[in-house]
């Protein structure tokens, strides 16, 4: 029997209205009957999602104010809801309790996760489907990451025999009960965990725009839709700044191979993009799925005669940042000297300690910092082995009057990387989705 896992998002679920859009999907196929929701998002513009409102009672509550007020917003928001869908639907005990965990233990997790908590209690009972809480299936261990092979098998035994499941996102538990969230975005790995429990066929993941844009709609004008793309070329796009997906929620199910197809709940009529192991044969020939890009990225630069013959060099300096607990995004070595590329908001409060570190530790012979700058890339499976579109690109990046601070070839011929000035950053997009289209590599 084919079987389909379903996420909807934030603004799938904003207010009644969406809840019916939401039901008359689930009820088109019988296939999907395990559905992974998200908080209520924004219904209008300038309206604030309910996970917010929650954090907002949270940070009252740890300084000993009163919430009262910003917590009855978020529970008129679920009154509308079920008065309009579920009448009778209990709300009264649910608030008490909330409001009372977060008077005696204000902690974060549990205050964000409870819009999916109540959303998921609110859609099952609509749907007339099982609610399932993730706090008793999704595990963590106790430094915070998430155990996947236990979630795995447990969520397999809490599902599989169901007819129909609603199942809360974001959120899991610590060994010690406690609620422990993933990143915001992180229903998106919600439902990939449910999808590979279940060994779905497909997991959709239902949002509000109709699939995975090639370049980012606020800078180019009318994007292409991109009809397929891989998992490899979602990872990178999603990291890189194409918010469609959580990048995490890529690796359940592409353990498994499960397709997922990003579709438009208030367009359910649209395709939507598919994402997939194996591209099919017609898209293979194309180089270029698409452009993104990250700003507010720092480059430290060091420079040694002959630095490539030091052996450790670049262990050490690799080193020096990880015990600052600052990430690098990108190392770039040549003969005399290796760069790093990492994120500026990271950097800046440990910079002064990280750069008396190299001093003292690598005594380089010349050691600076660029900061303000943007990292893009260009994916597509067979990118950098279409020799023509990367000149093409560098060719229009150039021709646009922008300057590169550094080029990177990704491995695998999966990507071209370049870097900008935060300033040319929008104009380097352009330029290069303006390849892209003419080209028609999209």
């Amino acid at each position: 029997m084919r079987c389909v896992a379903s996420k909807f998002g934030g603004s799938s679920l904003a207010d009644a209205a969406q809840f019916i859009k939401v039901r008359d999907i689930i009820l088109q196929d019988p296939a999907r009957r395990f559905i992974v929701v998200s908080a209520p998002g924004k219904r209008f513009e300038g309206d604030v999602k309910v996970t917010d409102l929650l954090d907002s009672c949270r940070e009252k509550a740890q300084t000993g104010a009163d919430f009262t007020r910003e917590l009855d917003v978020v529970k008129q928001r679920f009154v509308d809801i079920a008065g309009a869908l579920v009448p009778g639907f209990e709300l009264d005990g649910e608030f008490d309790t909330i409001r009372r965990v977060l008077k005696a233990m204000p902690y974060r997790d549990y205050a964000l996760s409870r819009g999916e908590y109540l959303c998921a209690k609110l859609m099952a009972a609509y749907l007339g489907f099982d609610f399932i809480d993730p706090a008793q299936y999704v595990h963590f261990n106790e430094t915070g990451e998430l155990n996947e092979e236990w979630t795995n098998d447990d969520l397999a035994c809490a599902l599989t025999d169901l007819k129909g499941a609603v199942i809360a996102g974001f959120y899991g538990s610590l060994p010690n009960g406690a609620i422990k969230t993933f990143s915001r975005g992180g229903s998106d790995i919600t439902g990939a965990l449910v999808a590979r429990a279940v060994n779905a066929d497909i997991y959709e993941n239902w949002t509000d725009v109709s699939g995975l844009l090639a370049a980012d709609p606020r800078i180019v004008d009318d994007p292409r839709t991109v009809e397929h793309i891989s998992y490899r070329e979602l990872r990178i796009l999603s990291y890189m700044g194409a918010s469609v997906l959580h990048t995490d929620c890529v690796r359940p199910v592409s353990l498994c191979g499960i397709p997922i197809n990003i579709r438009n709940t208030n367009r359910p009529q649209d395709a939507g993009t598919l994402i997939v192991s194996q591209l099919p044969e017609k898209r293979e020939e194309r180089a270029v799925t698409g452009v993104a890009g990250r700003k507010g990225l720092s480059v430290v630069q060091v420079e040694k005669s002959m630095v490539s013959d030091g052996a450790g060099f670049t262990a050490v300096l690799l080193d020096i940042f990880k015990s600052h607990r600052v990430p690098f995004e990108q190392c770039l070595t040549g003969i005399d000297t290796i760069s790093i590329v990492i994120r500026g908001d990271l950097f800046a409060p440990a910079r002064e300690e990280i750069m008396r570190d190299i001093e003292t530790q690598l005594k380089p012979d010349t050691l600076f910092v660029r900061e303000n700058l943007a990292m893009i890339t260009v994916v597509g499976e067979n990118t950098t082995r279409a020799h023509a579109v990367t000149v093409n690109i560098l060719s229009a990046v150039a021709a646009a009057g922008i300057r590169l601070s550094t080029i990177n070839q990704g491995a695998g011929n999966l990507n071209l990387i370049i870097g900008v000035e935060e300033e040319d950053y929008a104009a380097a997009i352009r330029a290069i989705y303006g390849v892209i289209k003419t080209e028609n590599l999209n």
